[in-house]
């Protein structure tokens, strides 16, 4: 297994992503993808204290309380700001909060996703690359930009045509920004402080759109 080059230090922010092996769609679907957002608010506690696959088995009013208590009394292992989930890759801008916080959860979400994935559509092997990638977020101008850019994903990927759209697409965290939806593991207010208002944050979001595009537009005929 390759060496990581970026030390995860507590306390820090970072750029977490990954993608699936041969570049596969392997987050698409709405039960797919609700799953993978449901592991995400039950592991980024360092101890939730039950498994997650007796977890799902628990009634729904069972299933609150335990997340409600949860929420309460556990010990997060990172504190998320931003995601967004692609097709083949996933986002997310995060703080690790305990050692190997960063490392702990992201190897659950993997290995327990990649277990229900290949479970559901009775294949094996890996279904991710070898290891995320992180990258330190060393200013804030780094860190509004690279929120933008993570929202942008389904914009410049033409997942969906319009901007309008996107605060209907639940799975980045764009939807929590504007207030359409609410996404209970994310941490809001670190990125809003940097606005004075919504409709500022919308506007920044969508100045880079084009050039994004066309950004994206390059890299994929310069990697045919």
């Amino acid at each position: 297994m390759a060496k990581r080059k970026t030390l995860l230090v507590n306390d820090e922010i970072y750029h977490v992503y990954n993608r699936s092996a041969a570049r596969q769609p392997v987050l698409t679907g709405s039960g797919n993808l609700n799953r993978f957002i449901n592991l995400v608010n039950f592991y980024r506690f360092k101890s939730p204290g039950l498994r997650y696959s007796h977890y799902t088995r628990l009634a729904l009013d069972l299933k609150k309380s335990f997340l409600d208590k949860l929420s309460k009394s556990g010990q997060p292992l990172v504190e998320i700001y931003v995601f967004a989930l692609m097709p083949n890759h996933y986002h997310f801008l995060m703080k690790q909060l305990l050692d190997e916080g960063i490392k702990i959860f992201a190897s659950h979400i993997q290995n327990s996703y990649a277990r229900y994935y290949n479970t559901k559509y009775d294949r094996v092997g890996s279904i991710w690359q070898e290891m995320f990638k992180a990258e330190r977020i060393e200013t804030d101008e780094q860190f509004i930009h690279l929120a933008r850019y993570i929202h942008l994903n389904p914009l410049t990927s033409f997942i969906i045509k319009y901007p309008v759209d996107l605060e209907d697409y639940r799975w980045t965290s764009y939807s929590a920004y504007s207030g359409k939806y609410i996404t209970h593991f994310l941490k809001l207010n670190n990125l809003r402080e940097f606005f004075s208002n919504t409709e500022e944050f919308k506007q920044f979001t969508f100045d880079n759109l084009d050039y994004q595009r066309t950004l994206d537009h390059i890299k994929h005929l310069t990697s045919e």
